[in-house]
């Protein structure tokens, strides 16, 4: 770093805490954060905002990258507690989600909008009282869905989707790191 202050941004990945739900589809949000963090070697050595925080640098952009604790459809009072503290601006934040919606390992980045039907996207954009914000939507969905959907989110990937999640959270994370670097629109043009 030469002096100059660097943008700052926050990536958050959304995901339930605790061991049981490690490879849980809703969880996929955390292992793009998680796979960021060991790329950019970050750890996640603070405790802020009900949330596991890490720092680093991505393409002389400043990043904070944040794994919310509170449980996924909750995860707004986390968000909004992270966006006060580093005095960010919603636009500066990027939420990565598990989406049922997309079929396995389809990735789509939106720069804005609605929750989707998503109750953790719900829960960020009352608490931050804005549907202006970046997500990455990874695809977690088959062709059968059940219709309650909460045991198949909390359900772990069969063997061959397991197989694959390393490629795709990889391209999560080019994803995530193009949309810091080079914006949104070039993301999106990218990688949707």
């Amino acid at each position: 770093m030469n002096g100059e202050s660097l943008e700052l941004k926050l990536l958050v990945g959304l995901g339930n805490p605790g061991e049981q739900y490690q490879n849980s589809r809703h969880n996929i949000g955390f292992a793009v954060i998680d796979e960021l963090a060991r790329k950019h070697r970050a750890r996640f050595t603070l405790k802020r905002c009900r949330s596991l925080v890490a720092r680093t640098e991505i393409g002389g952009c400043s990043v904070l990258l944040a794994k919310p604790l509170t449980f996924v459809n909750v995860s707004g009072t986390a968000v909004a507690c992270l966006i006060r503290w580093m005095a960010v601006e919603t636009s500066d934040l990027l939420v990565v989600l598990d989406d049922v919606n997309l079929p396995f390992g389809k990735v789509r980045i939106r720069p804005r909008g609605g929750d989707g039907g998503h109750k953790g996207l719900r829960s960020i954009i009352e608490h931050v009282s804005s549907e202006e914000f970046p997500r990455l939507r990874v695809g977690v969905g088959s062709e059968a869905l059940p219709d309650d959907l909460t045991d198949f989110v909390l359900g772990a990937f069969t063997e061959d989707e397991m197989d694959e999640i390393p490629a795709v959270v990889e391209t999560c994370c080019r994803a995530a790191e193009t949309l810091v670097v080079r914006g949104t629109g070039y993301a999106m043009n990218e990688f949707n």
